[in-house]
């Protein structure tokens, strides 16, 4: 890496996404031959002790107390957002003015107005955008986009798709931010929903045009956190309310014709991580469960599924790592992101998704939402 052109990385929050962030940032460059070499400049929180103790230990230069001055530093060309969703326009917007390239982490903002501002900034400005929807990055996802790109399932008719997660099912689990609608925006929806829309946008190449939702929030009331880092917490013996949904089920219609269905619910007592989408189109179908991320399920002309081990040189990313049969795993999908963003700023293409595409999916949520609210009414999704 040393006779390639450093850039410098300044991230924002050190937390779940700070820590698989950071990870990608080390990793891409032993694995993948790229035209720039990342440079893990600074590392952005609001508790010097803390941010110094994460900077240490993931591999960060130096820290800042204030993201505005991580903004300002001449070291930093690109702006990694890993913070709750309530601050990504803000700290975008002010790193799009700067002139840096901007990260940001999935739902892009909180409202739509948020991530149309965001959009508008991006387009005028002279660094590149992406928003971190990482599961495009998937191998098996992204041989799934090939499989639809090359017609092999013929025209798609029916979506499906799930996030199932358990990790709040206990009522004694703390009020922590994803629960406080403030600060995430919404509960399931845009946690773990909002993958599942970018992944049946991305793999189909249709966009979702009109939705019919409920939404529930199950318990209502929760202790309020004392600590908290990642998915884990403690609490106190006061509480709280909590604003925003336990579990979001919709249906929906696809652009180009295809029907479609959504589950997003961090109440499937079990299931951890089981983000699923199944296609079926007029020659095949495909199916794929992030807990099996190593395999993707084809069926052609009507026959039963075939499981595809994507661990194939020639499959999406694989070639960079390791022999056949030896599997992935969550942190590899950051690297294949910070890859692919290194690689469109070098070049001057338009990273993926864009924060246009990080816009689409705001106003999927932002349908859903209104149609929950109104007795699931169906409701069109804003252009």
């Amino acid at each position: 890496m040393s006779d390639r052109t450093t850039i410098g990385v300044g991230m924002v929050g050190y937390a779940f996404m700070g820590r698989v962030h950071s990870q990608a940032w080390r990793s891409v460059g032993a694995f993948f031959d790229l035209p720039l070499a990342p440079r893990m400049a600074v590392l952005a929180g609001r508790s010097k002790e803390r941010t110094e103790a994460a900077a240490a230990q993931l591999g960060w230069d130096a820290v800042e107390t204030d993201w505005r001055e991580l903004v300002k530093r001449d070291d930093v060309q690109i702006v990694d957002i890993c913070t709750p969703g309530d601050s990504h326009a803000e700290i975008a917007l002010a790193a799009l003015e700067a002139g840096k390239h901007v990260l940001c982490e999935k739902p892009l903002a909180n409202t739509v107005a948020e991530a149309e501002a965001m959009v508008r900034a991006a387009e005028a400005a002279p660094g590149k955008s992406m928003v971190a929807f990482n599961y495009r990055r998937v191998p098996a996802v992204a041989l799934a986009r090939r499989y639809v790109e090359e017609g092999r399932l013929g025209k798609i008719r029916h979506v499906r798709a799930q996030y199932l997660q358990d990790w709040i099912v206990d009522p004694e689990f703390p009020l922590v931010w994803r629960l406080q609608k403030d600060k995430a925006g919404a509960g399931a929806l845009g946690d773990i929903g909002s993958h599942i829309i970018d992944a049946a946008q991305f793999v189909t190449g249709q966009n979702v045009v009109g939705v019919s939702a409920l939404t529930e929030t199950f318990i209502k009331e929760r202790p309020l956190a004392a600590e908290s880092a990642g998915l884990g917490a403690t609490g106190t013996s006061a509480t709280g309310q909590v604003t925003v949904d336990d579990a979001a089920l919709f249906i929906g219609r696809l652009s180009g014709g295809a029907v479609a269905s959504f589950e997003a619910t961090r109440f499937a007592t079990g299931r951890k991580n089981a983000m699923r989408i199944e296609i079926n189109g007029s020659l095949g179908s495909l199916a794929f469960d992030f807990e099996a991320m190593n395999e993707l399920w084809f069926s052609a002309g009507g026959g039963g599924f075939e499981r595809i081990l994507v661990t194939e040189p020639d499959h999406p990313y694989v070639g960079a790592w390791w022999p056949p049969g030896h599997g992935l795993g969550y942190e590899h999908t950051f690297t294949h992101e910070v890859k692919d963003f290194l690689e469109a700023i070098a070049t001057g293409a338009d990273p993926t998704p864009s924060f246009a595409d990080g816009l689409r999916v705001q106003r999927v949520l932002a349908a859903v939402e209104q149609s929950a609210a109104d007795g699931s009414r169906y409701t069109n999704v804003e252009d």
